[in-house]
């Protein structure tokens, strides 16, 4: 059993796991057991670390790309395909992703399956529904917190806004969206999902000059994806009642 005086160290250097770990790491050498032991403190460092930023996005469900169906509907812009989207190079890059068609279509699932491989490679990632958002928005300048609630993104990497365009939002709320978007321009990476194509977009914004300034933000630097065809979710629910 291993003394309190070793546990004492191992806390003072900050090794939050060899206490546990130690007499499982089998042992032929002394440089062996060293790299054995250190190798598993760095995994489960690492696994608890993706563990945190996964628990920190605050995504909606368990979705990965892991499950993810890629089919022939999803349409890709002529810059980027599966494999580039799933290198998340868009992230090193401080550019976009937008995905645009029909509820159902698989839009909220890729968006949720990116930011979590974004977690598991180290990413800081926030998922936001965008009516939630807005609301936050509203509620932090009632208080006189907006500067604060804006300082919580200043080391996020990708935000996630799903649903843009299912609620309309009120004057100020787009204006408070606009402004945090337009922070956030070519300093992080957004990936929005919307049932609504750009040209549709004052329905929700009230708006048309704000709606244009914000969709030139969001697309200059961004791959647009569309998902043709009806509800998956709907098809896939029917299939098995049949």
């Amino acid at each position: 059993m291993m003394s309190d005086t070793i546990r004492s160290m191992c806390k003072s250097l900050r090794l939050a796991y060899v206490s546990e770990i130690y007499e499982t790491i089998p042992f032929d050498s002394p440089t062996q057991y060293l790299e054995a032991l250190f190798k598993e403190e760095f995994r489960l460092r690492d696994k608890a670390k993706v563990q945190r930023l996964i628990k920190n996005a605050k995504f909606l469900d368990s979705k990965s790309l892991s499950n993810y169906e890629w089919n022939e509907r999803i349409r890709f812009p002529t810059q980027i395909d599966k494999d580039g989207l799933m290198s998340l190079d868009f992230i090193k890059q401080k550019q976009n992703v937008v995905l645009i068609g029909s509820p159902g279509t698989g839009k909220s699932h890729l968006a949720t399956g990116l930011g979590r491989k974004a977690c598991e490679v180290g990413y800081e990632v926030r998922f936001y529904r965008v009516s939630l958002l807005i609301e936050q928005l509203e509620q932090a300048l009632k208080q006189d917190k907006l500067a604060s609630f804006r300082k919580r993104f200043e080391k996020v990497d990708l935000i996630i806004l799903d649903e843009m365009g299912y609620l309309p939002f009120s004057k100020e709320g787009s204006e408070l969206l606009f402004q945090l978007i337009a922070e956030w321009y070519e300093q992080k990476s957004l990936i929005i999902t919307s049932n609504l194509e750009f040209s549709q977009w004052n329905r929700i914004f009230i708006d048309s000059r704000l709606t244009a300034a914000l969709v030139d933000r969001l697309i200059h630097h961004a791959h647009v994806l569309t998902f043709n065809g009806g509800s998956y979710r709907l098809s896939n629910a029917l299939s098995k009642a049949r």
